[in-house]
């Protein structure tokens, strides 16, 4: 469609007389008609502005015009055809229709059947396109699922995630810890043409430095001490797929520089090794840290900060759209129904306002475990507002702290970072970080599915 809303036709013959009598009549008939003398230019025409309906002579003089509407077909899958040609046969026709034409005309052309072949192929076109804006639609709803909430914020950043996911560009997401960064990273990469390959995921923030390089890249047998044995990196698991760095700003400088160069080449060498290896993974990362404060104190690359921020999607705390409070209790009460003893239902609504009261410096992955610590502990059917702390008053403690967060929030930090370094020590084994660190494998379970490890 043009920008006036109208069908835009392209009319490929390399008779320069004939085409422009088929472009003429087609203009008259309230059309926008583009013309080209060759199967060359006609791709040059349909790169530049969008086409709906082809109607291609059949021989033009080069590639004929069943191999244009082939080629031109795997960038506008919407795209319909009509093959004209003077010589026709019953294998020409069942090419045409086999390549996608919707119909096949003889020379001459009669117009009048011509007009009513058009508007029921662009019938076809307007078909083609709802049904995709459904599937999109639907295939969204399914991508966004756990991103629970429609207020406005919310919606910006869920259209944001959409439109950007079938491309390429790499995504940064700030924001508050617990406001749900990995969840629109999730999102972008089962709404992108990468959803069948692997979505891959490094915490960059509980580890060190050797450790960052190691998991990104990969190491050799022998690269350091306790490398028994050659492991890939996060980039070649990617392959194909999504890797979402989260906490990307907390990479340390030396590894920031090797990082650069596989966004700006695509390729890396495992530690330890001379082989070159090529990446396709798109990157998306995630951070709360303030990046261009940490450029201004030389601790995070300008250029890096670039090449990762082509577009950036800022996700609102859960106290800036308090509205979605409800629907997130209910969400997470389905969620983890399997906790209560009681078979609790829902929230009063004496407890959904003392939630209300909260400021949520954990954001929602704090309103999840308050729910979950409610689920444990209710009595009855409803949860109410005993079964929930009592908020921090506004010049309390947590007020008091709130660079460094409330107490359940540095409590939280600190798990997080144990348990994150004992299972890079133990090579992501769950049992072994729990050995380590003293508790129970169903309690170390727990607290990697709480705290988003």
């Amino acid at each position: 469609m043009d920008e006036s809303g109208r069908a835009t036709l392209l009319v490929v013959d390399d008779d320069a007389a004939q085409r422009k009598t088929l472009a003429g009549f087609l203009r008259k008939r309230g059309y926008a008609v583009d013309e080209a003398g060759s199967a060359t230019e006609a791709r040059g025409v349909a790169a530049a502005a969008p086409v709906d309906l082809l109607l291609t002579d059949l021989r033009l003089g080069g590639p004929d015009g069943i191999s244009l509407l082939a080629d031109l077909r795997r960038a506008h899958p919407d795209l319909q055809a009509i093959v004209i040609t003077a010589y026709g046969t019953v294998e020409d026709a069942v090419r045409a229709m086999r390549a996608g034409a919707y119909d096949f005309v003889a020379k001459p052309v009669d117009l009048v059947r011509l007009e009513a072949l058009v508007e029921k192929a662009l019938e076809r076109v307007s078909l083609a396109r709802e049904n995709r804006s459904l599937r999109q639609a639907v295939d969204a709803g399914a991508a966004f699922a756990d991103l629970v909430g429609d207020g406005r914020a919310l919606r910006q950043v869920k259209d944001l995630a959409a439109r950007v996911a079938p491309t390429r560009a790499s995504v940064l997401i700030l924001g508050e810890s617990g406001t749900g960064k990995e969840v629109v990273a999730r999102a972008i990469h089962r709404l992108s043409g990468r959803r069948d390959g692997p979505f891959v995921t490094l915490n960059c923030a509980v580890l060190s430095e050797t450790l960052v390089e190691s998991e990104l890249f990969g190491h050799e047998k022998g690269a350091f001490t306790g490398a028994a044995a050659r492991k890939p990196g996060r980039f070649e698991l990617a392959r194909g797929g999504t890797l979402f760095l989260d906490e990307v700003g907390d990479i340390p400088p030396g590894v920031q520089v090797k990082l650069l160069n596989v966004l700006q080449t695509g390729r890396f060498e495992r530690v330890g090794g001379t082989e070159e290896i090529e990446t396709d993974a798109r990157v998306i990362a995630a951070t709360h840290r303030d990046l261009e404060k940490r450029i201004a104190g030389g601790e995070f690359r300008a250029d890096l900060y670039y090449r990762l921020n082509v577009v950036t999607i800022r996700m609102p705390a859960l106290r800036e759209r308090l509205d979605d409070v409800p629907r997130l209790v209910e969400h997470f009460l389905r969620k983890h129904a399997d906790l209560s003893a009681t078979g609790v239902g829902g929230a009063s609504a004496d407890a959904l306002a003392a939630l209300a009261r909260h400021d949520f410096p954990g954001n929602v992955r704090e309103l999840e475990n308050l729910v979950e610590r409610a689920l444990v502990l209710a009595e009855g059917p409803l949860l109410e507002p005993e079964d929930f702390p009592a908020p921090a008053p506004p010049d309390g403690p947590r007020a008091a702290t709130a660079s460094g967060g409330g107490l359940e929030e540095q409590v939280d930090r600190l798990e997080r970072d144990l348990i994150g370094a004992a299972l890079a020590r133990n090579g992501g084994n769950q049992s072994a970080a729990a050995r380590e660190l003293g508790v129970s494998e169903r309690a170390i379970r727990y607290k990697i599915r709480r705290l988003g490890l």
